[in-house]
This record gives C-alpha cells, sequence and structure tokens, in this order.
C-alpha cells in the first residue's frame, strides 16, 4: 500500500481542474470560485502549519489566492495545479516569516550540533500518520523558522532541492543539512509528545 505523503492534497474526487483553470483564465469568476472552494481548504491547512497563529494563515490564505489570482496565466498546465499552488504557498508563509524575522536562531551556525544518524523517513512517516494534524502541527511550530519550511516545502510542496535553495536564501549543499536537523527535530518533537501523552494517561 503506497504511503501518502503527509500533507499531501488527496481529497478525494478533485482531478487536475484544467477546464475550470481555462475559464478563470479568461476571467470566469464563477470558474475562480470553485478553484478558491476546492483548494482553500488544503492551503489553509499548509499556512496553519508554516505560520504562528491561525489569524495568520486565513489572512495568508487569502493572501495566496489574490496572488493566484494573478499569477493563473503563467501556471503551466503540463505541471500538477496543486503542486503549483504549494509552491507559491511557501515561498508566500517564508516572505512572510522572513519579514517578521521569526525564530531565526539555529539556522546556519550550528552544524557541528548536526545528529550523525540518518532517520528513516518511513519512520518519520508512520509517525506523522499516527498523530492528529494538531499534534503535527505543534511539533514543527518547536522548528526554527527556516528548518519548518524546508520540511514543508520538499515534504508537502513537492519542491526541488534548487528551489528551496533559492526561495530560503541558502547554497543547495545546504538544504539537506537543513532537511536532516528538521526530519530529526520533528521526529523527536512528535515522540516527546506521545510520551508526555502516555505520563498524562497513567
Amino acid at each position: 500500500m503506497e504511503t501518502l505523503r503527509p500533507g499531501r492534497m488527496s481529497a478525494p474526487g478533485i482531478k487536475e481542474p484544467t477546464e475550470a483553470i481555462a475559464r478563470a483564465r479568461a476571467g470566469d469568476a464563477e470558474a475562480w470560485g470553485e478553484l478558491y472552494r476546492d483548494y482553500a481548504p488544503a492551503m489553509f491547512r499548509f499556512c496553519r502549519r508554516a505560520l504562528p497563529t491561525r489569524e495568520d494563515a486565513e489572512d495568508a490564505t487569502m493572501e495566496i489566492f489574490m496572488k493566484l489570482k494573478g499569477k493563473l496565466v503563467q501556471y503551466d498546465t503540463t505541471r500538477s495545479f496543486s503542486a503549483w499552488l504549494y509552491k507559491v504557498a511557501a515561498n508566500h508563509c517564508w516572505d512572510i516569516l522572513r519579514r517578521r524575522k521569526i525564530r531565526q536562531d539555529k539556522e546556519t551556525d550550528d552544524l557541528d550540533n548536526v545528529p550523525l544518524e540518518h532517520p528513516d523517513p518511513s519512520q518519520l512517516d508512520q509517525l506523522i500518520e499516527q498523530r492528529s494534524s494538531e499534534e503535527v502541527r505543534k511539533a514543527l511550530e518547536k522548528l526554527g523558522g527556516r528548518a519548518r519550511m524546508a520540511l514543508l516545502m520538499r515534504y508537502y510542496s513537492d519542491m526541488s532541492y534548487d528551489e528551496i535553495a533559492d526561495a530560503l536564501g541558502v547554497r543547495r549543499a545546504f538544504v539537506g543539512v537543513v532537511l536532516l536537523r528538521a526530519r530529526h527535530e520533528l521526529r523527536q518533537a512528535l515522540e516527546g509528545n506521545a510520551a508526555l501523552a502516555a505520563g498524562g494517561a497513567s
């Protein structure tokens, strides 16, 4: 059975909205509303994982769709529409965090502290699947801004290392280091939350 990547837009019944995109590009407001209804909930969930508060996520979702309306003519219909949406959302959220300079500590100056062991991605996937979305969001909040966004860009937005490096303003070679640390920290946060919950239940 295929393991669903965390947060991947997998709502049943949503196919690539080729017809709606064509109509929206031609100025059809109803088609634009259809795209918004289908994709805004997933965009909000993504923003909620990336940004500090619910209000931030709500504002960002609206801002992203306003931006998308202007960018729709640039969309390459040979690519996945949802992947393109996630890429726009990831870049927008990172711009917000960078402007606010939220938790820019522990980002690039502590390479000596990078764990040597390589967390098994499938083990992390299993941990994420076993947790509620609220637990995952709280665990992500414990990560530094750049580490959190690198994870979201890679595993939710399917962005390449080159695209992540460009968005985060780091060397491509550093992206792997950021992701390694981020996976390690996320696993620790998820396991720590589980231990706390078990301790409270006993």
